[in-house]
């Protein structure tokens, strides 16, 4: 999940990298979301931030948090969590 405030928008470069990792996988094992923390109470402590945050669900679980647009440790924790 992609956490953005709505002032800074969701980090678009990295959806680049979700696309081409979704489709050297297969689309069934991967999922890309993104969420605005003003509209949900429960994403409250992520506000006021200008860096995007990734949070990385398996089975309805928080497993790993990235801060920031660092592609390769993005892929690496996607790869960690398949």
């Amino acid at each position: 999940v992609d956490v953005f405030q709505a002032w800074c928008g969701p980090c678009k470069p990295v959806v680049n990298l979700f696309q081409k990792i979704r489709n050297q996988l297969g689309s069934d094992l991967l999922h890309f979301a993104v969420a605005e923390v003003d509209s949900i109470d429960a994403l409250e402590k992520y506000r006021g931030q200008c860096e995007p945050v990734f949070l990385f669900y398996t089975g309805g679980e928080l497993v790993a948090v990235v801060r920031g647009a660092d592609a390769p440790l993005l892929q690496k924790t996607i790869l960690k969590h398949l």
